[in-house]
């Protein structure tokens, strides 16, 4: 008999807690999150459990979709839906006009290249619904300096797998949703030398 596997990261489970703390107003309020790059799939699965009326719509490239799905079918949460294939480079994100009003995004753009960063801000006007949220959360870097030597190490690193991955410059990365039309509100520092970046759709 096939089992499933379910996939765990050990850096999510550090940090769900301190993420929830931060965006908990945005939840708490929100109708349908679409999660884009969902990995593993517990931020899914223990941010929708604590919001039982809250729709979560998981979606990661198809690599690693069957994870996703593993982790869903796992923990039976009527309100975690099954995951969509997406890449952010793909003209169309979903065939039909679906809306979410919070898109959340946890330790993906330093893992993208700056080419996929830019797609993932094209593609916002497709999902967003009028005066949406956009979370995003990982590590990034102010002013060209790292906010930590630790993170410094980790960029090398990053750049060195040749894969145009790298952590990100906050001031490229909110000129880039301020063209998608999305202003700032707040910027928190979290755990382990991370951010948790929140941004308002103005339209």
């Amino acid at each position: 008999m096939n089992t499933l596997t379910i996939p765990f990261s050990e850096a999510c489970e550090r940090n769900k807690d301190a993420i929830l703390d931060v965006i908990h107003p945005v939840l708490k309020e929100a109708q349908w999150v679409l999660e884009v790059g969902s990995g593993t799939g517990q931020h899914a699965i223990y941010f929708a459990a604590q919001y039982p009326s809250l729709r979560w719509q998981t979606s990661d490239q198809a690599v690693f979709l069957a994870g996703v799905a593993a982790q869903i079918v796992n923990a039976d949460l009527a309100n975690v839906e099954p995951p969509a294939e997406l890449d952010v480079k793909q003209r169309v994100w979903f065939r039909d006009s679906r809306k979410f009003d919070v898109i959340y995004t946890a330790n993906t753009f330093h893992i993208m290249g700056w080419s996929e960063v830019q797609a993932f801000f094209d593609g916002l006007a497709q999902v967003s619904a009028p005066s949406a949220t956009l979370v995003v959360y990982g590590p990034f870097k102010y002013g060209g300096e790292f906010t930590s030597s630790s993170n410094e190490s980790f960029d090398q690193n990053l750049r060195a797998r040749g894969t145009f991955s790298g952590i990100r410059s906050f001031e490229d990365v909110n000129e880039l949703a301020n063209k998608a039309g999305y202003e700032l509100v707040s910027d928190t520092a979290m755990p382990a030398n991370n951010q948790c970046l929140i941004w308002r759709n103005l339209s």
